[in-house]
């Protein structure tokens, strides 16, 4: 998220992006750069947002975040905040479990996270936000990328020049561009490195449903 982005858009978007589904997404954006010099106010957007989330029985209409899948989810979830919290992550919001019945977790807000840290090196898969400062255009591609995981990503800026050359430089299957979370059937879907192979929908998903043969013949 660049300083040059409409702010309110892209906290909205970086919200959903990450609580989306209690944040059990395959491409949850749980590990959030933001320019430093809107850092601090980025920051108070979101939990200003996050202090609205109502957590509950997903029947309820008032309700805008359910319960984990399991049990070893949400202890799993609690892992990764612990983990958080002792290697020094500041947390902001969040962090326990709410009630004895079911596995609800309340949202959670992390920041001054290191790229060495457990909760930004590894998938959270649940509503635990990381939120880490950068600079330049450079400095954020070579961090980003320093991850086993290429699922999905995602820039905020006003500038299309950055955003291509973010595109360009992050080694993820999709990279949406001032959104999140949007698909169209003829848009392939897959990720990179230990993120998966192949390709779901569009042209490139045909493929899966194909067998390539060789046949070699000697004219001699």
């Amino acid at each position: 998220m660049f300083a040059d982005a409409d702010l309110d858009a892209a906290v909205e978007g970086a919200y959903f992006g990450l609580f989306f589904n209690q944040g059990q997404c395959c491409c949850a954006g749980s590990r959030l750069f933001v320019e430093e010099s809107v850092h601090d106010q980025f920051v108070e957007k979101v939990l200003r947002k996050a202090k609205m989330q109502k957590v509950g029985d997903p029947f309820d209409p008032e309700t805008t975040q359910g319960a984990q899948v399991s049990q070893e989810q949400c202890d799993r979830i609690m892992g990764y905040i612990d983990a958080g919290k002792r290697e020094g992550a500041k947390l902001l919001l969040g962090g326990n479990r709410l009630g004895n019945k079911g596995y609800f977790i309340e949202p959670t807000v992390f920041t001054d996270v290191k790229d060495e840290m457990k909760i930004a090196r590894e998938e959270i898969f649940g509503p635990v936000m990381n939120i880490l400062k950068f600079k330049n255009v450079e400095e954020v591609i070579k961090r980003g990328n320093q991850t086993f995981f290429g699922l999905a990503a995602a820039v905020w800026t006003r500038d299309i020049g950055k955003a291509f050359r973010l595109s360009n430089g992050l080694r993820a299957g999709t990279v949406w561009v001032n959104c999140y979370d949007v698909f169209d059937a003829a848009a392939p879907f897959g990720g990179f490195k230990m993120s998966g192979i192949g390709r779901e929908l569009g042209e490139y998903a045909l493929r899966n449903y194909t067998e390539i043969k060789t046949v070699t013949v000697s004219m001699a």
